[in-house]
């Protein structure tokens, strides 16, 4: 009888313990969220209005607390207002809202958000029977009670939440909140920020068409290795005016973001690409506010930007996934970026067509290639490091590039074809390779297996390939014919491509090797004179804030020229 009554209480026990562990996953599952659910921000809802915010806490160490409002009523912006930080706490914001032809009469609007502690309404005048409400976190929200309010440019048509001390909204018709939320969060948590839409969003706007210049010109600023994280992010390897280190309490992400701001300002580019590793990953727990921060100075430029993925993009628990990073920059402004076949591999497999100066003509003077070269490799027992750019995409490369040769023949100059990746190739480490234009300072990282990209670019045309990930590499590398692995069936006996580095861009990466300032790469397209010529801009020397260096003619007349005699020395 006694192990009887034992053993059922012990079924009893497990049941129970049983039944807290699956009330405790109900409730954390949605710690770490699938990448399908970040996304889904409450931003794109036709017709509705919120009628009311709420923010829920819950403890962690308490598998009954729950941190989710009624879902029939409510709904959840998928973001852990701590940032999966809070040792004890999550909090999550909810919204309320209606459609417009459901609004009954004791429905209220949300007209107006403020946040605070002390309520916003004292001291105003003029509200009528509007009264600011107080709401968790220092939420206030004034509400109206008429209906034709959902109508109007007050109603409030959505909310998000971004993240950090110097996080923006370059979304148009969104304002974000300068007072953080009150959480009671610690000194070393990302500050969470409110960022409010009112009125009905305007119709979506066309992406620009890229366009070459009046004078036959068109410059691409080349932008790799951003690095930037949520918040201001702490510097690596920083460096200023006479290679003097950085104070240890240089903030990474506005140093970057200022050194951008000047190139733009100075070289004001047709295009920018921004060639991977935009996000580092462990350090950007929220990559909505990350992508945001580096998008608005394009868009407050109104220059076109076209993306494309590095390993580190992806990366850490809480980053959003490729496919979630390039459904986000398609919905901003000035974006070109394109997630290309979705049965390809890799996420940004697409071209970017520069169209000729005359607005009536529809051809293309130069075409941008983007490709994903993934991250790390697939086959860690044979091949160690990096992934390789894949059959598929050499195919899809091959017969898009073939395919639009027979449009480009409508061109009666000479059409010219680029290409941009992250991880070089392996014949950028070439020993073979003529070297012009920069410092060979790194060991190049490409990949160990070699699936002859190269050999692909080379037969069709291609005459510069712009890469990052190797920070302290900044040089362009030319095979000689003799060297080149192509298995060409085309006939010629042209050079090229070109291999140009970047330069890593961003201090919230490595750039040591015995000091690198920051730098992005220029390149500026001659349509008229078939010219393709480089140089660099560099975070250096005092008040030359953006310097500009080591200019390169690359491609006279359509045709690859090698390089001047002088090379520069190379690292090991």
């Amino acid at each position: 009888m006694t192990r009887r009554i034992t053993r059922t209480l012990g079924q009893a026990a497990a049941l129970l313990l049983l039944l807290l562990i699956l009330l405790f996953a109900a409730d954390y599952r949605y710690q770490v969220l699938p990448a399908s659910l970040h996304p889904a921000l409450p931003s794109h809802h036709p017709r509705s209005v919120v009628t009311d915010v709420q923010i829920a806490f819950c403890s962690r160490a308490n598998p009954f607390s729950r941190c989710r409002l009624d879902a029939d009523e409510w709904q959840r912006v998928e973001k852990d207002l701590y940032l999966h930080s809070g040792w004890a706490r999550s909090a999550w914001l909810h919204v309320k809202r209606k459609r417009e032809e459901e609004l009954t009469e004791d429905d209220r609007v949300v007209v107006g958000v403020r946040v605070g502690r002390l309520d916003p309404g004292v001291g105003e005048s003029g509200q009528g029977e509007e009264r600011w409400e107080s709401r968790e976190g220092g939420v206030w929200l004034l509400r109206s009670g008429r209906k034709h309010e959902s109508d109007s440019d007050r109603a409030l048509t959505a909310v998000d939440v971004l993240f950090g001390a110097d996080a923006v909204d370059p979304r148009p018709g969104w304002t974000l909140a300068e007072t953080p939320l009150l959480l009671n969060a610690g000194d070393d948590m990302q500050l969470a920020r409110l960022s409010t839409r009112h009125g009905r969003p305007k119709a979506d706007e066309k992406p620009p068409v890229p366009r070459v210049n009046k004078d036959g010109k068109f410059k691409i600023l080349q932008f790799s290795d951003a690095h930037l994280a949520t918040g201001t992010g702490s510097c690596r390897d920083a460096i200023g005016p006479d290679n003097a280190p950085s104070p240890a309490t240089c903030e990474a992400d506005p140093r970057t973001l200022e050194f951008l701001e000047s190139v733009l300002d100075s070289e004001m580019p047709d295009l920018a690409v921004l060639s991977g590793d935009q996000v580092e990953g462990p350090q950007a727990p929220d990559t909505q506010s990350t992508l945001f921060k580096l998008a608005a100075p394009f868009i407050s430029r109104h220059i076109p930007y076209a993306a494309i993925f590095g390993n580190h993009d992806d990366q850490g628990k809480h980053a959003l996934s490729r496919t979630a990073q390039m459904s986000l920059l398609q919905t901003l402004p000035y974006s070109l970026s394109r997630s290309g076949p979705p049965s390809l591999d890799g996420v940004g497999n697409y071209y970017v067509e520069v169209l000729t100066h005359s607005p009536a003509s529809p051809n293309s003077a130069l075409t941008l290639y983007l490709l994903d070269t993934h991250s790390l490799t697939p086959d860690e027992k044979h091949y160690k490091g990096y992934a390789w750019l894949t059959d598929a995409q050499t195919h899809w490369f091959r017969t898009t590039a073939q395919s639009l040769k027979r449009e480009h023949a409508r061109y009666s100059r000479i059409h010219l074809d680029m290409a941009f990746l992250h991880i070089p190739l392996p014949e950028q480490g070439s020993h073979d390779l003529l070297v012009t234009g920069g410092e060979w300072k790194e060991g190049v990282t490409a990949p160990a297996y070699n699936s002859h990209f190269y050999d692909a670019l080379a037969d069709e045309g291609i005459v510069a390939v712009g890469c990052g990930h190797d920070h302290v590499n900044d040089y362009c590398g030319l095979l000689p014919n003799s060297a080149s692995t192509s298995t060409s069936t085309s006939g010629d006996n042209r050079l090229g491509p070109w291999l140009c580095y970047a330069g890593g861009s961003g201090f919230g990466g490595y750039a040591g090797y015995g000091g690198f300032h920051r730098r992005v790469r220029v390149w500026e397209v001659d349509t008229g004179a078939g010219r393709v010529v480089t140089w660099k801009r560099v975070e250096c020397c005092g008040d030359d804030v953006d310097k500009r260096i080591d200019e390169v003619v690359l491609v006279e007349g359509g045709v690859v020229v090698a390089p001047q005699p002088s090379a520069p020395s190379r690292g090991e």
